[in-house]
């Protein structure tokens, strides 16, 4: 069993106090913890091979034995299975990509007005709000997972408060990011008008740049968006939705995109689509991505990462998207307000969470989305100005996330620090149960002073 609990919460070795009951079997399947449903290898049981059975509850068989949680599971098996979406055939095999259809679909969509994408769309959609898992409007399974089990390390050490490493820099109760896919040439041509309204609200953003046949792409283009304090990340190769339909032909793609990464001095990627096959993640060159989404059902490959937290893949860290797009709430649920987009932030802010946002210059063009996207940026700076979100470009949560990654908890004596490169933004948080619940409490002084452990 790996340290996944201790990388999650960037504690002391000495509360990653789990074992794992007995030997596992070869085949995974469903089960719950408490009320959220997981996926993975189960100790003297077999788990459901359908997420619709009767689900049996993991709880009663965890047990705290000898300073230990001994668990009927491996709690990295289970949490990668969760994030990487091996519970999901759709992800594993990528039919979708691989569909006769999708490829015809894929040939004549620039063909195709809105109007007729939307009505085929739905048509694909259909049911998607009767899916029982991942969780819909945000699945936080994982997120929830980890917290149960801090409960049961507290109680097996008998420590009133366990310290860790705050999620955000500065303690920020949660992050933000905007980012823009650019796909089409009427994009393209938007993103000065999109930076000016999101310069207007002090919001910065990625913008994802597809870097063959659907737009020319300049490198005065590209300098626009830098120069203004904007990021350029690379989108796809060529957006036509068979990224991930053949592992010869990805390989050959991928190091097509690699080379315009360097080019561009691109840190991030994301797949057109939100396309993935997580497995092959080692083939790009980059230090983040933002492909996996945090729930899929509205999306045309389903699945999710069932977490709001970023995540290492490999090399690579996932940034995941746990938002709906703007294309999704317009022209799917036809929904003009950002009711849906507040709920989500509520969720994802209830776990300390980033929040994800896409929205395409492409679809914003008009006064009546472009309304509700000014809404969305104002509800976003109010969040930041009232709650202290941090609100920042995604390059910059790859490089803390990275930076956290590497920091540890010096305990000396009754002081604590925290030490590592980037160490003066972290803060040192404490654990705590409460009725039965987790409570987590971030130290508002700066750790560079130090910070008392409580008896």
């Amino acid at each position: 069993m790996t340290d996944c609990f201790g990388q999650y919460y960037r504690c002391s070795d000495r509360y990653n106090q789990f074992a794992v009951k007995g030997p596992l079997p070869r085949s995974s399947g469903y089960f719950r913890l408490g009320e959220d449903i997981v996926y993975g290898k189960y100790c003297g049981r077999s788990p459901a091979q359908c997420v619709s059975d009767v689900l049996f509850d993991a709880s009663p068989d965890i047990a705290l034995q000898d300073g230990k949680v001994c668990l009927p599971f491996d709690l990295a098996q289970i949490a990668d299975s969760l994030r990487q979406e091996r519970y999901c055939e759709v992800a594993c095999q990528s039919s979708a990509a691989q569909s006769v259809l999708n490829r015809l679909y894929y040939y004549v969509r620039p063909l195709l007005p809105v109007r007729v994408r939307k009505h085929l769309q739905r048509i694909h959609l259909n049911g998607w709000d009767r899916r029982p898992f991942p969780h819909w409007p945000v699945d936080r399974t994982v997120d929830n997972v980890f917290e149960q089990l801090f409960l049961h390390v507290l109680r097996t050490t008998g420590a009133s408060k366990i310290p860790f490493i705050w999620f955000w820099p500065e303690g920020a109760p949660g992050c933000v990011i905007m980012t823009h896919d650019v796909e089409t040439r009427t994009g393209r041509n938007f993103c000065a008008a999109l930076m000016d309204v999101d310069e207007s609200y002090g919001i910065p953003a990625s913008f994802q740049v597809v870097p063959e046949v659907r737009y020319e792409v300049t490198p005065q283009f590209l300098k626009s968006i830098s120069d203004r304090g904007f990021e350029v990340c690379v989108q796809d190769l060529n957006h036509d939705g068979r990224l991930y339909a053949d592992r010869q032909q990805f390989l050959v793609r991928a190091a097509r995109i690699n080379q315009y990464g360097r080019q561009w001095g691109a840190k991030g990627f994301r797949a057109a689509v939100l396309y993935r096959r997580q497995e092959w993640f080692d083939a790009l060159d980059f230090s983040y991505d933002m492909s996996v989404p945090n729930v899929a059902h509205l999306d045309p490959q389903h699945g999710g990462c069932c977490t709001v937290m970023p995540y290492f893949v490999g090399k690579i860290l996932e940034l995941p998207v746990t938002t709906m797009q703007d294309y999704t709430l317009f022209n799917i649920l036809n929904d003009y307000s950002i009711d849906r987009w507040k709920g989500q932030i509520e969720l994802i802010l209830e776990k300390h969470g980033l929040a994800s946002f896409i929205v395409h210059p492409d679809y914003v063009t008009t006064p009546r989305e472009m309304g509700v996207y000014k809404t969305l940026l104002a509800h976003l700076a109010q969040l930041r100005d009232e709650k202290g979100l941090w609100v920042t470009i995604p390059g910059e949560v790859d490089s803390w996330w990275r930076q956290r990654a590497e920091m540890t908890i010096i305990e000396d004596g009754n002081n604590l620090r925290i030490e590592g490169a980037g160490s003066g933004r972290a803060r040192i948080a404490f654990a705590s149960e409460k009725e039965g619940r987790l409570v987590l409490d971030v130290q508002p002084a700066s750790i560079a002073h130090g910070v008392t452990q409580p008896h």
